[in-house]
């Protein structure tokens, strides 16, 4: 597990967290305009009901009273609470539309942050953390929208206009039922910091187990070659279990509170009887004056109980909020700069000046490295794995910066082209070819509308994916599960080829395409990667050198530094690193023959 999933990410108050949520709502200020406004309409009937009972029970201990006084009460209390069902239906139903369209928008920022983020940052978080921050973090902030905003406010309002109503009409018993109010402070305080070290630890551990699922869900073929069901379930358990404690935790503290406040609820009820009785024995107040007050010390502690289990949303709200603005606040170190620029055309130069990079400070990865392949040339890199190879095919695209040097297209720095423009010229083609679920169709077009059918199957002819394409029953919209694993290796290899030619790019970066196929279908890649040394430049990445012969150039590297560099007659006539290379894969390929 990545450290930051069992740490904060960053040190936010409460503040800045309320302050941060809030702006997601100014969008939707209309809605909140009418919830708040009947919001009030709805704090005004509560505080009346109660007047309306007391005085209809003072009616029953006078001597005589009159039959339509009684109903116009009546009447009042059904039209009271009548109004106030509607109102509330209707202000529910407003929430839930502007939480909804919150929620999107959080969830919307949270995406397209992580699609322009670096892909160091990306390659550093497991895939199910970030799921878990997409998904179930901004569900959590649901009910701080839906829910909290509007009940922490119509709560103390409510408490608010409970209270001056208590004082306007007896002073002196209000005085003695806000005695409990220190207790109330304190139980609060405790829950409040109890409760939000809780919640992280739940959002913590819920990304734990994410993301556990999502990386061995990924790898259950291992898992069941090598019989480590057992095992497997051993840890996830562990994960589970410590998920299910924190919840534990989180249940048992609001299980104690809870009962603290009906605790001190009932020491309030208490005061009332004691001294509103003692004043009705006396003669100095009619007995609805206690049932008035027994009401309002009921509807008293009603909206603090809701601020409570509000409480409980909120620290949820901010336990996730807390992990999404770490997410959102974690900017790419790869950015344009202030004057990038477009690029309408590339030709294909790519040059290397002096380079040096490193994926952490003092580890060079790459060093001094120069070297030059003119448009529509092909090249290919070899060397022993870690020597840089790949590395190189990274930063000509600017997944990463240099710290050293220069990386020149048709003679322009890169760092001066938009990432965007630049990657528009640029096809890549990996060993681990990534299908989206889908068609065949969309995976090479990647929905994008305006290639037509004609393109897509002059594309699919040239690198031979037709060959067996044509084959299948729905042909180009053949469905294609998962990562697209219900295609073979080379399949998949030949798909990515007519993914990147019917893109047009300048320049194809080819990594380890030819690895893991069968003799037939690497037949039709070395025929198609023939075919595409003709359309731009191509620098590829190979281990199997009998691949690479026919390209123009051969840059040789070791421990992060260009040793030799020729064609492959050149360089075996040079018998240099490339020819004992050659050499020995030779001899290996001989042996297994």
């Amino acid at each position: 597990m990545h450290e930051e999933d069992v740490t904060r990410l960053y040190n936010y108050t409460d503040k800045e967290i309320v302050r941060r949520l809030i702006r997601y709502s100014k969008p939707f200020r209309k809605h909140f305009a009418i919830v708040y406004s009947i919001m009030f309409v709805t704090i005004l009937f509560a505080l009346y009901e109660p007047i309306v009972i007391g005085n209809t029970i003072s009616l029953f201990s006078e001597s005589s009273f009159e039959l339509s006084q009684l109903l116009n009460n009546i009447t009042i209390l059904v039209v009271i609470i009548l109004s106030t069902r509607i109102l509330t239906y209707a202000q529910n139903i407003i929430l839930n539309i502007t939480g909804q369209g919150i929620i999107f928008n959080v969830r919307k920022d949270v995406f397209t942050h992580l699609e322009y983020h670096d892909l160091a940052y990306l390659h550093q978080k497991a895939a199910g953390a970030l799921v878990t921050r997409v998904t179930n973090d901004t569900n959590a902030l649901n009910e701080f929208y839906t829910s909290v905003l509007i009940t922490i406010f119509q709560s103390s309002f409510k408490v608010i206009g409970i209270i001056i109503v208590m004082f306007y009409i007896n002073a002196q018993l209000t005085l003695y039922v806000l005695t409990v109010v220190p207790l109330i402070i304190i139980a609060s305080y405790f829950f409040r910091t109890l409760s939000r070290k809780a919640y992280r630890q739940i959002r913590s551990n819920l990304s734990s187990v994410n993301a556990f699922l999502a990386e061995h869900l990924s790898g259950m073929k291992i898992i069941q070659i090598f019989n480590k069901e057992h095992i497997k379930y051993i840890q996830f358990k562990e994960r589970n279990d410590k998920l299910k404690a924190s919840y534990y935790r989180q249940i048992g503290i609001f299980a104690v509170f809870r009962p603290t406040m009906y605790m001190v609820h009932m020491l309030a009820v208490v005061i009332v009887l004691y001294f509103g009785s003692q004043s009705i024995l006396s003669g100095a107040y009619q007995v609805g004056l206690l049932i008035m007050f027994h009401r309002y010390v009921s509807d008293l502690f009603n909206p603090i109980q809701q601020l409570a289990e509000q409480f409980n949303i909120v620290q949820s709200a901010f336990a996730a909020g807390e992990r999404i603005f770490g997410i959102l606040d974690t900017k790419p170190q790869v950015v344009d700069q202030d004057s990038a620029m477009d690029i309408d055309h590339v030709q294909g130069s790519i040059e290397f000046k002096n380079v040096w990079f490193a994926y952490n400070e003092g580890e060079w990865v790459l060093q001094d490295v120069s070297f030059k392949v003119n448009a529509k040339e092909s090249a290919a890199f070899v060397g022993a794995t870690g020597a840089g190879k790949t590395t190189i095919l990274s930063l000509i695209t600017r997944y990463y910066d240099i710290q050293r040097g220069q990386i020149l297209i048709d003679g322009v720095d890169i760092k001066t082209i938009k990432k965007r423009s630049l990657r528009k010229y640029i096809g890549q083609m990996l060993q681990d070819v990534f299908l989206f679920s889908g068609t065949i169709r969309s995976n090479i077009t990647l929905r994008n509308d305006t290639i037509t059918q004609e393109t897509l199957e002059q594309a699919c002819n040239y690198v031979n994916a037709s060959y067996f394409i044509n084959k299948l029953p729905q042909k180009y919209d053949e469905e294609v599960r998962e990562r697209g694993n219900n295609f073979s290796s080379g399949q998949r290899q030949l798909l990515s080829f007519a993914r990147t030619i019917v893109h047009d790019p300048k320049v194809m970066i080819l990594d380890e395409a030819t690895s893991n196929i069968d003799t037939e279908t690497e037949q039709l890649i070395q025929d198609s990667l023939e075919k595409m040394m003709s359309i731009g430049t191509m620098l590829v990445v190979a281990h199997r050198l009998s691949t690479i012969q026919n390209v123009d150039k051969i840059i040789v590297l070791s421990h992060g530094k260009v040793i030799e560099e020729g064609s492959h007659q050149e360089l075996l006539r040079h018998r240099g690193h490339y020819y004992n290379l050659y050499k020995l894969q030779y001899q290996e390929e001989s042996d297994t023959t």
